[in-house]
This record gives C-alpha cells, structure tokens and sequence, in this order.
C-alpha cells in the first residue's frame, strides 16, 4: 500500500523539469545569411512572458531572440535575429501583471513614431492575464475573469478584440517605415483539463473554455491582417503543465514529459522560454525576410 501512495503522489504532483533544449527545432539555414541590412527594432509589448519573469539572466525568450546566452544549446548557436539583421535595436516595455486593458491605457502611449527608415517587428504577449486576475479573490469582471462562465464574457470578449486592433494600429503608426507583429496565443497549465485545483489555486471547471474563446480571438485577429502572425503557444506547451508525467494523459508528451512553467505556474521556467523563442525564430524566419524587402 505504501508503494501505491508514492506512485499516486507521484503521477500527481511530480514536475521534473527535464534537461537540454525544449521545444521545436530550428533551421540554421534560415539564418546563416543576412535577412536585410535595414534599421529594425524589436519591441516587446504587453505582459510577464515578454518581460521573462522567471527566467534565469539572459534566457527570456526576447532576449534570446537578439543574442544566445554564454551556455547556449549547440543547435541554436549564432542562431539569433542579431545574425541576420545586423542593425537591429531591442526595446522592451513589457511589465508583469500587465492586462489588456493596461497595455493600452498604459504601453501604448509610450509609443512615439520611429524615422520612416526603421522597420518594427513586434513581440506580443497579451491576455492571459485578462484570464487569470485575480486568481478567484475577486468576483470575476473584465481584466480579471477568473471563475468566469463562458456565456458570462461576450462583452469583455468584443472589447478585447478591439483592443487588438488598437494596438495594430498605434503600431502600424509608430512604424511609418513598416512593421510586423508577432502574437502569442495563451498556454494552459492545466494542459486543457480545467483543474486547477491540483496546483493550489480556487476551483475553475470551466477556465479553460474561457482561455479558448480569449485563444480564438487572438486566432482571428491574425487571420485578419497581413502584418499579424499567431504564434501557437498554446499547442507547444500542451503535456507541459501538470500533467506532463502522467502517460495516460491525452495530452503526455513520451519524448518529454517535463513542466515549462516556473513556480507560480503562470510563467515559463527557463526550458519553457527556450520553446518560446524557437517558435518566434520560426514564425520570423518565413516572414520577415520577405517583409523587409517589400
């Protein structure tokens, strides 16, 4: 009987965060040459993801983007956007805890239009805070659904989309000279299975529906413009939340069944940034050199 306790504790509470690279591969060849020899800034917009709350120094996924740490992964040395767009500057107004609303009643207004020769490329990371506050302390409004129902949020959905299209246009007029954004949908920690309460917070049956329709906005607000790609954050994480050891699971990964979330379960640890910056690399790889050329 003691062996069956250890073994359930353990499918229930065990996150080994696993060792090496994480996330999907990337194509040195896409940056084994320049992409173009133009002024771009990369601008990290919105919450604690793009900050890189939880990361060790130098292994956010925004700063991994510019330059590899000191110990980078053999596969992704020298692979970074300062190779392959060599007058590129990094600007990051990202703040923890920031909501949608906040992004645009606060970030946006620091924008200022660059000169017409610079290029924007745009790293956003933006909702999942809309989601989360405040963690059922609250009853649930807008900004802060948590232990919402879905059929509580259509407005709060209309008013985030259109917060979306505010921010693409306060960037498209900051970067006269053209610009790109890059925006990540929201991960599940729970791995879409809703349960919260297996890591300590207030009991949510349906958070994850409610992610979903925040998820498909985000999806529909890329589809809409030319200049708006979804990073699919949400797919890549899926079997690294708190169920990653359990193999029965519908969404284990066999290949790596670790945890990408730090310790307040709502950022990346260091792995989970590593898988970040690969799907941005990846996504800025088909678009941008054909952006910049335009």
């Amino acid at each position: 009987m003691a062996g069956l306790g250890v073994g359930w504790k353990y499918f229930v509470y065990s996150r080994p965060v696993g060792s090496g690279p994480a996330g999907p591969a990337v194509s040195r060849d896409a940056f084994a040459a320049e992409w173009s020899p133009r002024k771009v800034v990369l601008l990290g917009l919105a919450d604690s993801v793009t900050q890189g709350l939880g990361a060790s120094p130098g292994k956010s996924y925004f700063r991994r983007l510019v330059r590899n740490p000191a110990d980078e992964f053999a596969d992704l040395e020298g692979v970074n956007l300062k190779s392959v767009l060599p007058n590129l500057e990094a600007t990051n107004l990202s703040i923890s805890g920031m909501t949608s609303i906040e992004c645009v009643d606060h970030q946006l207004p620091k924008l200022k239009p660059w000169p017409g020769d610079v290029f924007g490329v745009v790293a956003l990371t933006i909702g999942g805070n809309d989601v989360v506050h405040n963690y059922g302390r609250t009853p649930p409004r807008e900004g802060a659904m948590y232990g919402a129902k879905p059929d509580q949020i259509g407005e709060w959905k209309k008013n985030f989309n259109q917060r979306l299209e505010t921010i693409a246009a306060k960037v498209r007029d900051s970067f006269p000279g053209g610009s790109h954004i890059f925006v990540a949908d929201i991960y599940d920690p729970t791995d879409g299975d809703s349960d919260v309460a297996n890591a300590g917070l207030p009991s949510w049956p349906q958070g994850s529906a409610v992610l979903n329709v925040w998820n498909d906005v985000l999806r529909k607000f890329a589809e809409r413009h030319d200049d708006v790609t979804l990073i699919e954050m949400r797919a890549e994480f899926l079997g690294h939340g708190i169920h990653c050891v359990q193999f029965w699971h519908h969404a284990y990964q066999p290949d790596d069944p670790s945890y990408w979330y730090w310790d307040n379960l709502e950022d990346p640890n260091d792995r989970g940034y590593d898988a970040i910056r690969r799907l941005f690399l990846n996504e800025m790889a088909k678009v941008l050199p054909g952006r910049l050329t335009e």
